[in-house]
């Protein structure tokens, strides 16, 4: 198989690895990722990844309860570094050289994100994991992927789910859901599709950063992708 793309930015919910539960780590599930990773990588393609901390706590949740949203926020940020902390060790376990650049400087079990040291990595052909999100609280980890895509150059952001792509409405509880193959970021914020936050969409908007939504489960749906198949929902620009 040949990839379409050099260099991508692959962006996992931290529920992705709490497998079915969507709480914890289900290190089976965490394996098949990892394999998934090693999959692209094995191609020669430099795979940058941003993982969520919802498995652990999510911080936009936080101000429900008794923690405010600036604290939360810092606490779902440290979230996101123990999972990539985890991914790390699977991926290096099957002999995969992995970087953790943390937006928050953790000197003793990560690297401080610097954009050029970032792109020396991808270069060398390491798997880059970009922890915290962007450091900052009220930014989503969606606002953090598709920030360090456009910062280090991935070609293309692929969000791997638990759904085969991006429908009108809740296929999990309407039946008559209709899947869209493509869309253009703005039927994306008109139709207040669940995506990515509004930020992240229009971000790529901006900077013309194509989308790829799709499920994770489905066999070598990651690869597929990665060497040009269609596989669930592609956003990008209209008529590009």
């Amino acid at each position: 198989m040949s990839p379409k793309y050099k260099r991508i930015l692959l962006k996992l919910s931290g529920e992705t690895l709490g497998g079915k539960r969507g709480t914890g780590f289900d290190y089976d599930t965490i394996r098949a990722l990892a394999e998934s990773v090693i999959s692209i990588h094995n191609l020669g393609v430099e795979v940058g990844i941003v993982i969520g901390g919802g498995n652990i706590f999510r911080g936009s949740k936080s101000a429900e309860g008794n923690v405010g949203r600036v604290a939360g926020d810092h606490m779902g940020m440290l979230a996101t570094v123990i999972n990539s902390i985890c991914l790390q060790e699977m991926l290096e376990q099957r002999g995969i050289l992995t970087r953790v650049l943390s937006a928050i400087e953790l000197n003793a079990i990560a690297e401080p994100y610097i954009k050029r040291r970032a792109d020396r990595h991808l270069e060398k052909k390491r798997v880059v994991i970009f922890a915290a999100g962007t450091g900052n609280p009220f930014f989503t980890t969606d606002t953090a992927a598709v920030l360090r895509a456009s910062e280090v150059g991935a070609e293309i952001v692929i969000k791997a789910t638990k759904i085969d792509g991006v429908y009108d409405k809740d296929p999990k509880l309407h039946s008559d859901a209709v899947r869209y193959d493509v869309l253009n970021y703005d039927e994306v914020l008109k139709k207040h599709l669940k995506v990515m936050d509004a930020t992240a969409i229009a971000f790529c908007r901006d900077n013309q950063l194509p989308i790829l939504v799709l499920d994770y489960q489905e066999p070598d749906a990651i690869l597929r992708a990665v060497c040009g198949e269609t596989v669930g929902t592609l956003i990008k620009q209209r008529g590009s």
